[in-house]
């Protein structure tokens, strides 16, 4: 038996796969989560073998929320879901140690064979987003798109520097190198540029 915790802000999508996923394989939905601030309580409480979360939501996002649970439970084998796979997202969950990604639109019983692969130690990268993850035509640095991904959320230069524990100088840096690349004149048109363009 396969334990899961399940995070999705789409109510009807995370209710269908909680019905659906013990149906589809030898799988047990031990908690469900709305948003990602919710998804780091469920899943340090429960303890799942599989945390099957998705990657956009409202404030605390898959990425921010995976993040969090690693700082306490390192090996924490993670599924993340998406409609979008954006080479910067995949590249930041790579890092994070995220082990596998399928897409939204998979039928529940594809996601419960990920789930199955998963749990038995495997990794598992749908076609469809990894082939998004190959035509990777940013120019951007990952620490350029770490800024950038950062004052998306409107943090001030000095909140930027605090977070990402450089100094306010290098921080600067980035985001100049960042505007000159997208030609754009702020570094909230930056990250926008970025946003659109599916690097963030």
């Amino acid at each position: 038996m396969t334990s899961v915790v399940l995070v999705d802000d789409e109510v009807l999508l995370r209710r269908a796969l909680a019905s659906l996923l013990p149906l589809e394989g030898d799988i047990t939905v031990l908690a469900e989560a709305a948003d990602g601030a919710a998804a780091v309580d469920a899943t340090l409480t429960h303890r799942p073998d599989v945390l099957v979360i998705d990657l956009e939501m409202p404030g605390v996002d898959g990425l921010d929320a995976v993040a969090a649970i690693r700082r306490e439970l390192p090996g924490q084998v993670v599924l993340m879901l998406t409609r979008h796979a954006r080479p910067g997202v995949l590249r930041s969950a790579l890092k994070l140690g995220i082990q596998g990604f399928a897409s939204k639109s998979a039928e529940p019983a594809h996601i419960a064979a990920v789930i199955a692969a998963l749990h038995g130690g495997r990794r598992w990268i749908d076609q469809d987003v990894s082939v998004a993850a190959i035509a990777d035509d940013c120019p951007l640095t990952d620490r350029e798109l770490d800024v950038l991904r950062v004052t998306r959320d409107g943090y001030s230069v000095a909140e930027i520097a605090g977070r990402m524990h450089l100094a306010p100088g290098t921080v600067r840096n980035y985001l100049s190198s960042a505007m000159q690349k997208t030609q754009t004149r702020t570094r909230h048109e930056a990250a926008r540029y970025a946003r659109e363009h599916d690097w963030l």
